[in-house]
C-alpha cells in the first residue's frame, strides 16, 4: 500500500455514486487533525466578538467555567474578551459578576482588564463603582486615566471630569491626544473658557501631539459653547478638511448666540458649496438659528426636508425648537396643534415653552390648558404656577390668581448660577435665611 493510502480516503458524493480523492498523508492528517481538535476558547470567544455578537460571547464564556475539561484554559485575554462583550450589550450585571471571577482567578493588577472594567461599570452608570477600581489600580497609564475622565463626561458630569484630568496633571501624567479632546468636550460642557484655552496651548506648545480632524472639531465646539464666537470662527476658517461634525458644530454655536444668518449661510454652503449631508444635530442648529431670527415659514421648510429631502427622523429636540419657533412667531395655536399632532410623547419642556408663549401674549385659553397638561407631566415645577397666576393677574381675574397661587405646594428652587476661577467651575447658590 502506498503511503497515500494510509488513511481512509476522504470522498466526494456525485450525483450517483462516490467518488475517491486521493490525499498526501501530510494532508489527510492535518484534515482530521482540524476535524477532531476544537478550536481553542479564546478564538471562539473573538470570532464571536468580531461578528458582533456578544450574547453568544457570554453564553460561550459561561460554558467555559462550567466545563471542567476546558477550565485550564481560561486566561486572561478570556476575561477581557467577556468584558468587551458587556460593554457591548452594556450589562453591569454581568460585569460585576466579571469582577468578583477576575479577583479570584488572581487577574486584579492586570491594567487592561481593569481598565475594562471600569468602561463596564461607567456605561452601566455605575460611576462610584467605577472610579473604585480606577483607585485600586497598582498601576495607572495615560489610558486609565482617559477612560475615567470619559466616563464623566458621558454621564453628564464634565464638572468631575475636569477635576479628574486635574489631578492627572498634578500626577505627572501627560495627556495624550485622546485625553485633551475628551477634556475639551469637559470644558464645552461648562463653559471653562480659560481652561480650555490652556489646553489648546498646550496643543501648540507640544510638538508630538497629534492635531487631527476630531481635536479640531473639539476645540471649536469648546470655543463656540463657551462664548469665544470668534477664535471658534478662525479655527474653522483655517481647518482645510471638514466633515459633518465641524460644520454643525460651527452652525450650532452661531445659533446659540444669536447669530441666526450667520448659521444659515453656513448651512447653505455646506449644502451647496461642499456636498456635505447634514445629520440631526445640524438640523437642531437649522431650527435654533430660524426659531431666533423669527423665520417661522424658512424654519418650516427645514424642518419638512429633514425628512423629506434628508430621510432624518426628528427627535424630542427637533419637535422643541418647532414649538419654540411657532412660540416666538406668535403662532401659539399652531404650536398647540403641532404639540397634538406630533408622533412623540410630549413632554413637559415643550409644554412649559408654550405656556411661557401664552403668558408672553396673554392668551389664557391656551395657557390654562397647557398647565392641565403639565400638573400631569411635572406637578411639582412650581413656575407653572406662577405663570399661569400672572396672566390671572393681567387680566384683573384675582380669585383665580389665588385658586393658581394656593396650588404652590413648596418654594421655588432657588436660582444658581456658574463662573470659572483658577481652580475650577464654582456654583453660586442662593440661600434663603430662616
Amino acid at each position: 500500500m502506498t503511503p497515500s493510502k494510509w488513511f481512509t480516503p476522504l470522498v466526494q458524493r456525485s450525483v450517483n455514486k462516490l467518488v475517491y480523492v486521493p490525499m498526501s498523508t501530510s494532508n489527510c492528517k492535518a484534515q482530521f487533525h482540524n476535524i477532531l481538535k476544537p478550536p481553542k476558547p479564546n478564538q471562539t470567544l473573538k470570532k464571536y466578538l468580531d461578528g458582533n455578537n456578544p450574547t453568544k460571547v457570554l453564553l460561550h464564556f459561561r460554558y467555559l467555567m462550567r466545563e471542567r475539561t476546558t477550565f485550564n484554559s481560561i486566561d486572561s485575554f478570556t476575561f477581557l474578551f467577556a468584558l468587551k462583550a458587556c460593554n457591548k450589550k452594556h450589562s453591569s450585571i454581568h460585569g460585576k459578576q466579571l469582577h468578583g471571577l477576575i479577583t479570584k482567578f488572581g487577574y486584579k493588577d492586570i491594567v487592561q482588564l481593569q481598565t475594562s472594567l471600569l468602561k463596564v461599570y461607567a456605561e452601566g452608570g455605575n460611576l462610584c463603582s467605577a472610579h473604585q477600581v480606577f483607585d485600586e489600580m497598582p498601576t495607572k497609564n495615560i489610558i486609565c486615566w482617559t477612560s475615567l475622565i470619559s466616563a464623566y463626561v458621558d454621564n453628564h458630569k464634565p464638572n468631575k471630569a475636569l477635576e479628574t484630568f486635574r489631578m492627572m496633571q498634578m500626577d505627572n501624567v501627560e495627556p495624550d491626544q485622546v485625553t485633551v479632546t475628551v477634556a475639551l468636550s469637559a470644558c464645552a460642557d461648562t463653559g471653562a473658557l480659560e481652561l480650555g484655552n490652556s489646553i489648546h496651548n498646550f496643543i501648540r506648545r507640544n510638538g508630538g501631539l497629534k492635531i487631527d480632524l476630531c481635536l479640531n472639531n473639539a476645540l471649536i465646539n469648546m470655543y463656540a459653547k463657551c462664548g469665544d464666537i470668534t477664535t471658534a470662527r478662525r479655527l474653522f476658517d483655517s481647518t482645510k478638511i471638514k466633515d459633518v461634525t465641524t460644520w454643525t458644530s460651527m452652525i450650532v454655536g452661531h445659533a446659540l448666540h444669536g447669530q441666526a444668518y450667520e448659521a444659515l449661510e453656513l448651512f447653505s454652503e455646506m449644502n451647496t458649496g461642499f456636498n456635505i449631508v447634514p445629520n440631526d444635530v445640524t438640523f437642531i442648529g437649522v431650527l435654533m438659528a430660524c426659531s431666533h431670527a423669527g423665520l417661522v415659514e424658512e424654519g418650516k421648510q427645514h424642518f419638512r426636508s429633514m425628512t423629506e429631502d434628508y430621510g432624518i427622523r426628528p427627535r424630542e429636540a427637533h419637535f422643541g425648537c418647532m414649538v419654540d419657533l411657532l412660540c416666538r412667531g406668535g403662532c401659539l395655536k399652531d404650536a398647540y396643534y403641532f404639540i397634538m399632532e406630533m408622533p412623540v410623547q410630549s413632554n413637559a419642556v415643550i409644554w412649559r415653552t408654550l405656556l411661557g408663549a401664552c403668558s408672553l401674549h396673554g392668551e389664557l385659553e391656551l395657557a390654562a390648558e397647557a398647565r392641565e397638561k403639565l400638573l400631569k407631566l411635572d406637578p411639582d415645577y412650581v413656575g407653572d404656577s406662577v405663570a399661569l397666576s400672572n396672566i390671572y393677574a393681567d387680566k384683573r381675574m384675582w380669585n383665580n390668581k389665588m385658586i393658581a397661587r394656593n396650588q404652590i405646594k413648596q418654594s421655588r428652587a432657588p436660582g444658581c448660577s456658574s463662573i470659572e476661577v483658577t481652580s475650577g467651575v464654582g456654583e453660586f447658590v442662593i440661600v434663603n435665611n430662616p
